[in-house]
Protein backbone atom coordinates (compact mmCIF):
# COMPACT_ATOMS: atom_id res chain seq x y z
CA UNK A 1 0.00 0.00 0.00
CA UNK A 2 2.62 2.19 -0.05
CA UNK A 3 2.65 3.20 -3.50
CA UNK A 4 3.82 6.83 -4.62
CA UNK A 5 1.25 5.97 -7.52
CA UNK A 6 -1.63 5.42 -5.89
CA UNK A 7 -4.55 8.18 -6.59
CA UNK A 8 -7.01 6.64 -3.40
CA UNK A 9 -7.36 9.11 -0.93
CA UNK A 10 -6.46 7.50 2.78
CA UNK A 11 -8.95 6.81 4.87
CA UNK A 12 -9.61 9.86 7.64
CA UNK A 13 -9.36 9.36 11.06
CA UNK A 14 -12.98 9.55 12.96
CA UNK A 15 -14.70 8.84 9.54
CA UNK A 16 -16.91 5.93 8.33
CA UNK A 17 -15.12 3.34 6.10
CA UNK A 18 -15.86 3.25 2.49
CA UNK A 19 -15.43 0.43 0.54
CA UNK A 20 -12.44 0.65 -0.64
CA UNK A 21 -11.01 0.66 3.03
CA UNK A 22 -13.05 -2.37 3.65
CA UNK A 23 -11.30 -4.65 0.53
CA UNK A 24 -7.99 -3.10 1.80
CA UNK A 25 -9.67 -4.98 5.06
CA UNK A 26 -10.40 -8.02 3.30
CA UNK A 27 -6.78 -8.24 1.61
CA UNK A 28 -4.88 -7.75 4.28
CA UNK A 29 -6.51 -10.26 6.59
CA UNK A 30 -6.46 -12.92 4.01
CA UNK A 31 -2.68 -12.33 3.96
CA UNK A 32 -2.45 -12.99 8.00
CA UNK A 33 -2.16 -9.26 9.14
CA UNK A 34 -3.09 -9.06 12.59
CA UNK A 35 -5.78 -6.34 13.31
CA UNK A 36 -3.40 -3.72 14.53
CA UNK A 37 -1.81 -3.87 11.50
CA UNK A 38 -4.67 -3.39 9.41
CA UNK A 39 -5.24 -0.28 11.37
CA UNK A 40 -1.74 0.99 11.54
CA UNK A 41 -2.31 0.48 7.33
CA UNK A 42 -5.86 2.05 7.20
CA UNK A 43 -4.73 5.00 9.65
CA UNK A 44 -8.12 4.23 11.76
CA UNK A 45 -8.78 2.67 15.51
CA UNK A 46 -8.42 -0.64 16.30
CA UNK A 47 -11.64 -1.52 17.65
CA UNK A 48 -12.77 0.02 14.32
CA UNK A 49 -11.23 -2.90 12.30
CA UNK A 50 -12.09 -5.28 14.63
CA UNK A 51 -16.12 -4.73 14.33
CA UNK A 52 -15.96 -4.42 11.11
CA UNK A 53 -14.43 -7.92 11.10
CA UNK A 54 -16.99 -9.01 13.22
CA UNK A 55 -19.33 -7.61 10.97
CA UNK A 56 -18.44 -8.42 8.02
CA UNK A 57 -17.74 -12.14 8.46
CA UNK A 58 -19.86 -14.40 6.89
CA UNK A 59 -19.39 -18.40 6.44
CA UNK A 60 -18.39 -19.54 3.06
CA UNK A 61 -18.84 -23.59 1.59
CA UNK A 62 -20.61 -25.73 4.14
CA UNK A 63 -20.70 -23.33 6.65
CA UNK A 64 -17.76 -24.73 8.30
CA UNK A 65 -15.07 -22.14 6.99
CA UNK A 66 -15.36 -18.23 8.28
CA UNK A 67 -14.38 -15.55 6.12
CA UNK A 68 -14.40 -11.75 5.80
CA UNK A 69 -16.28 -9.95 2.63
CA UNK A 70 -15.87 -6.43 1.71
CA UNK A 71 -19.47 -6.54 -0.01
CA UNK A 72 -20.96 -8.49 2.60
CA UNK A 73 -19.67 -5.53 5.34
CA UNK A 74 -20.83 -2.63 3.35
CA UNK A 75 -24.07 -4.05 2.59
CA UNK A 76 -24.66 -4.42 6.42
CA UNK A 77 -22.85 -1.21 7.00
CA UNK A 78 -26.13 0.31 4.42
CA UNK A 79 -28.68 -1.70 6.46
CA UNK A 80 -27.63 -0.26 9.25
CA UNK A 81 -27.32 3.20 8.19
CA UNK A 82 -30.45 3.05 6.54
CA UNK A 83 -32.12 2.34 9.81
CA UNK A 84 -30.32 5.49 12.35
CA UNK A 85 -31.91 8.61 12.59
CA UNK A 86 -35.25 10.25 13.97
CA UNK A 87 -38.59 8.93 12.68
CA UNK A 88 -41.06 11.86 11.14
CA UNK A 89 -43.75 12.97 12.96
CA UNK A 90 -45.33 13.40 9.72
CA UNK A 91 -45.11 9.75 9.59
CA UNK A 92 -46.45 8.44 13.12
CA UNK A 93 -49.21 11.00 13.42
CA UNK A 94 -51.33 10.84 9.78
CA UNK A 95 -54.60 11.17 11.71
CA UNK A 96 -54.18 13.99 12.52
CA UNK A 97 -52.48 15.62 9.69
CA UNK A 98 -55.76 14.03 7.87
CA UNK A 99 -58.14 15.93 10.47
CA UNK A 100 -56.09 19.29 9.94
CA UNK A 101 -56.38 18.91 6.64
CA UNK A 102 -60.49 18.13 6.54
CA UNK A 103 -60.88 20.95 8.95
CA UNK A 104 -58.91 23.37 6.82
CA UNK A 105 -60.79 22.46 3.67
CA UNK A 106 -64.22 21.50 4.52
CA UNK A 107 -64.77 24.24 7.66
CA UNK A 108 -62.13 27.35 6.23
CA UNK A 109 -60.15 27.25 9.90
CA UNK A 110 -56.66 28.19 10.27
CA UNK A 111 -53.61 25.61 11.04
CA UNK A 112 -53.82 27.10 14.68
CA UNK A 113 -57.63 26.67 15.05
CA UNK A 114 -56.54 23.28 14.05
CA UNK A 115 -54.71 22.34 16.72
CA UNK A 116 -56.64 24.34 19.18
CA UNK A 117 -60.16 22.86 18.94
CA UNK A 118 -58.43 19.34 18.83
CA UNK A 119 -56.61 19.94 21.97
CA UNK A 120 -60.14 21.70 23.55
CA UNK A 121 -62.20 19.20 22.89
CA UNK A 122 -59.98 16.40 23.41
CA UNK A 123 -60.09 15.16 20.01
CA UNK A 124 -56.06 14.00 20.20
CA UNK A 125 -54.38 13.36 22.75
CA UNK A 126 -51.28 15.82 23.33
CA UNK A 127 -48.93 13.53 22.65
CA UNK A 128 -50.72 12.73 19.34
CA UNK A 129 -50.64 16.34 18.06
CA UNK A 130 -47.96 18.13 16.05
CA UNK A 131 -47.39 22.13 17.22
CA UNK A 132 -48.97 24.82 14.33
CA UNK A 133 -44.94 25.62 13.86
CA UNK A 134 -44.12 22.29 12.74
CA UNK A 135 -47.48 21.84 10.92
CA UNK A 136 -46.52 25.70 8.58
CA UNK A 137 -43.06 23.61 7.96
CA UNK A 138 -45.12 20.44 6.16
CA UNK A 139 -47.00 22.63 4.41
CA UNK A 140 -43.35 24.53 3.95
CA UNK A 141 -42.12 21.40 2.87
CA UNK A 142 -45.24 20.27 0.77
CA UNK A 143 -46.19 17.04 2.62
CA UNK A 144 -49.61 18.30 3.29
CA UNK A 145 -52.15 19.15 0.99
CA UNK A 146 -52.45 22.42 1.89
CA UNK A 147 -50.50 24.73 -0.77
CA UNK A 148 -48.71 28.17 0.88
CA UNK A 149 -51.16 29.75 -1.66
CA UNK A 150 -54.33 28.64 0.52
CA UNK A 151 -53.20 30.33 4.06
CA UNK A 152 -53.96 33.83 3.14
CA UNK A 153 -52.16 35.95 5.78
CA UNK A 154 -48.94 34.18 4.68
CA UNK A 155 -49.32 35.02 1.21
CA UNK A 156 -50.27 38.59 2.26
CA UNK A 157 -46.56 39.00 3.93
CA UNK A 158 -43.54 40.34 2.27
CA UNK A 159 -40.30 38.47 4.10
CA UNK A 160 -37.15 39.57 3.69
CA UNK A 161 -34.31 37.23 3.18
CA UNK A 162 -31.89 37.63 5.95
CA UNK A 163 -27.88 38.87 5.39
CA UNK A 164 -25.35 36.42 6.50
Amino acid sequence: MDHSYSNTKPHQKGKYLKLNDRTTIQELHSKGYSNRAIARELNCSLSTVGYELKRGTVSVYTGNVKRYKAVEGQSIYELHRSECGRRSLFLRRHKFIDYVSHCFHNQCWSLDACVGCALAKRIFQKDQVVSTKTLYNYVDLGLMDIKNGDLPEKVKRNTKTRRA
